[in-house]
């Protein structure tokens, strides 16, 4: 006995992976924005200026989110799925590690953007992100 089968396949495989990577982008936005404001929430300050000076951005979208002042700075590639949290103060990095003066003393880390981190970015969390635009 011979049996023959035909199937088709009606996989629009295209749309399929346009849909993962804006699931991913908009992952990524979300994570982000999170970041971005528990940074903000979470910076040392006297002045403030750090705090606005912290902004957000995702390739494809820009800057999501900001302390107050934005900022004009491009930190992604467009071309790849990425997020950036950062600071434009000119110190912001010496908050986060500590540094030494000029006069030879040593300023102790105020981390702000590592804890935050951790707060808001887990394998987990971020699949469970990607996951829900999915639906």
């Amino acid at each position: 006995m011979k049996l023959e089968a035909e199937v088709k396949l009606n996989l629009d495989i295209d749309g399929s992976k346009e849909k993962v990577l804006e699931a991913n982008r908009l992952a990524m936005r979300d994570t982000v924005v999170e970041i971005t404001n528990d940074s903000v929430k979470l910076s040392p300050w006297l002045t403030g200026h750090n705090r606005r000076s912290i902004a957000g951005e995702v390739s494809g979208m820009g800057v999501v989110a900001s302390g107050g002042e934005g900022s004009s700075e491009r930190m992604v590639d467009d071309s790849k799925i990425e997020g950036a949290v950062f600071s434009t103060s000119g110190y912001g990095g010496f908050l986060e590690v500590g540094h030494q003066t000029a006069a030879g003393s040593f300023v102790p880390a105020r981390p702000y953007f590592k804890p935050s981190l951790d707060m808001n970015f887990t394998k987990e969390k971020f699949s469970d992100k990607v996951k829900q635009y999915l639906k």
